[in-house]
């Protein structure tokens, strides 16, 4: 990857995982969206079980060809089933019982039609035989696809992204968040001399007659489809043991060779991350997976137990500072931010993508928590109000359901300032732990919905938080706290808000902090003394206007 400098240009750009999201107008949406986003008929009638990805990767032709053996419980009684791939990859044939099924395709969703009864509470399995060229990844991650590159000694680099656009765009599967499946095997074949890396652990290395390899990956806990990777290379691999809370946690590094002394210098704050995240958040959730670091040729993402980097050894984004205070060169970027998915992304799913704020706002805000515990409270807020500067207020945080379509790219920055306001509001620190931790406890290995977030967050804080949500997460304008000042009374309300808006603020009168509670229409204070200014604490986002 080029090395670049950041420009606010730039970052929003990167906030961004899908380049059309930054139109502010409502995008038209078609059948296809829905097939992709909506839990069709097709698919809510089978749950997943197990999936064996047994595949073959041809670097020089760009080719790949396999099946995926789906094994699914059948909840309601159907015989058509939506398995998804995009194009220009190719369903060959569909098995059940070793007979050929008749397959209908429209667009990337494939109805196949099964010949045997289905009844509740079976458990069933298909295999489904695919090829071609898959999509290419033009600028991996945010467009998705494969990632064909070679490192600077000629040999092949590969790797697959594919959030938001769909892990069909290279393999099929049942293509939505809600249903993950419990557990599964990644067999991929690759010329002899390279190594395919994936999630969970390596369970054997084959050897072919015909001068392949084969790779076999075990994953043991529930995992999303888009978490799902590919990384091919000429890799090398070293480890250590992390005494975690669950006990000894393996993390494995698997670097470009050339880069091996290098990454075994850098690779330094994945220990250092562990310790923080398991404070703030709990156990990491994949101990019997392993925790992976994999480089790759594009920036990185947060494949489950395989977390891709690439951030050419630098501090920061690319050795820049996204929050423009000198806190965000304190840490390895991709290592924190992607590592913190772990927990809010690949532990607790958004069941659509729509409510993709609760893996982006609650990672963003994952970089201010590690700040916090090595750097202390101050160093955390100054670099979270520091990302301020990315947010666009151009659409809501929460995007439309049911049309696979995510929401603002301020879901990151804008939310996780959000997150960090609500840790004012309960301003109890040990509280404020326990909630986090009890997220990632409660909603352990679970696919959930807005609502579940945020009435979990209000009850567990004791705080109406809901017109806050409103606001941050479905408004694009920032609160203006409204006051003026005559004589010895404070005349205060929220204005650019939303009708019901009411969260309280800490304002500081005489140097002294004191609270206040503005709603939408005028409230006042008595002052102690004659002021004339009145300073609000900055670590909540809002505007102020002295009338």
């Amino acid at each position: 990857m080029k090395k670049i400098a950041i420009t606010l240009t730039l970052l929003i750009s990167i906030l961004s995982l899908n380049a059309q999201g930054l139109l502010s107008e409502k995008k038209k949406f078609t059948k296809q969206d829905t097939l992709r986003g909506a839990i069709t008929p097709e698919r809510e009638w089978w749950d997943l079980k197990y999936y064996h990805l047994d595949i073959s990767v041809d670097p020089e032709n760009k080719f790949i060809k396999g099946k995926n053996t789906i094994q699914y419980e059948v909840l309601q009684t159907n015989t058509v089933m939506q398995i998804d791939l995009q194009e220009p990859l190719v369903i060959t044939k569909a098995l059940q019982n070793n007979r050929t099924l008749e397959v209908e395709k429209v667009g990337n969703a494939h109805f196949v039609k099964l010949m045997d009864i289905q009844n509740k509470g079976d458990v069933n399995a298909i295999e489904v035989y695919y090829e071609g060229n898959p999509r290419e990844a033009v600028r991996a991650p945010w467009d998705g696809g494969i990632s064909w590159k070679k490192d600077k000694n000629g040999k092949h680099f590969i790797a697959s992204s594919c959030q938001g656009l769909g892990a069909s765009v290279w393999w099929p599967n049942k293509d939505h968040m809600y249903d993950e499946v419990e557990r599964m095997d990644i067999s991929v074949n690759v010329p002899k001399g390279l190594m395919n890396i994936s999630n969970g652990r390596l369970e054997k290395i084959e050897q072919k007659d015909n001068n392949t390899t084969t790779y076999h990956w075990s994953v043991k806990n529930p995992i999303n489809n888009y978490g799902v990777n590919i990384n091919i290379g000429d890799y090398v691999n070293f480890s250590e043991v992390y005494k975690g809370e669950k006990g000894d946690l393996d993390l494995n590094y698997y670097v470009l060779r050339d880069n091996l002394e290098k990454a075994k210098e850098h690779f330094t704050d994945a220990p250092k991350m562990m310790k923080a995240f398991e404070h703030w958040f709990g156990p990491y959730p994949f101990y019997e997976d392993s925790f992976k670091l994999v480089e790759v040729p594009y920036l990185g993402m947060e494949h489950q137990s395989s977390v891709t980097y690439g951030n050419q050894y630098r501090k920061g984004y690319l050795g820049s500072d996204l929050s423009g205070t000198g806190w965000g060169l304190k840490f390895d970027f991709i290592i924190i931010h992607e590592a913190g998915h772990e927990w809010f992304a690949n532990n607790i799913t958004n069941i659509d993508i729509a409510d993709m704020w609760i893996h982006e706002s609650f990672t963003a805000y994952s970089e201010n928590l590690f700040l916090d515990y090595y750097y202390g409270k101050k160093a955390a807020s100054e670099y979270v109000i520091g990302t301020r500067r990315s947010v666009q207020n151009d659409r809501p945080i929460i995007g439309e359901y049911n049309v696979n379509s995510e929401g603002s790219g301020d879901m990151y920055y804008k939310g996780a300032n959000m997150l960090h306001m609500i840790r004012q509001l309960v301003d109890d620190d040990k509280k404020w732990r326990s909630i986090l931790r009890g997220l990632n406890s409660t909603f352990y290995h679970q696919t959930v919905t807005t609502q579940q977030i945020e009435s979990y967050l209000s009850q567990q804080s004791g705080l109406e938080l809901n017109s806050i949500f409103d606001q941050y997460l479905r408004d694009v304008r920032i609160p203006i706290l409204e006051y003026s000042i005559k004589k010895r009374q404070l005349e205060y309300k929220w204005t650019n808000a939303v009708d019901h808006f009411k969260m309280p603020i800490q304002i500081i009168v005489d140097g002294k902090p004191q609270w206040i509670t503005p709603e939408t229409h005028s409230k006042t204070l008595k002052l102690p003394t004659k002021v004339s200014e009145i300073e609000v604490d900055d670590n909540f986002y809002v505007a102020v206007n002295k009338t």
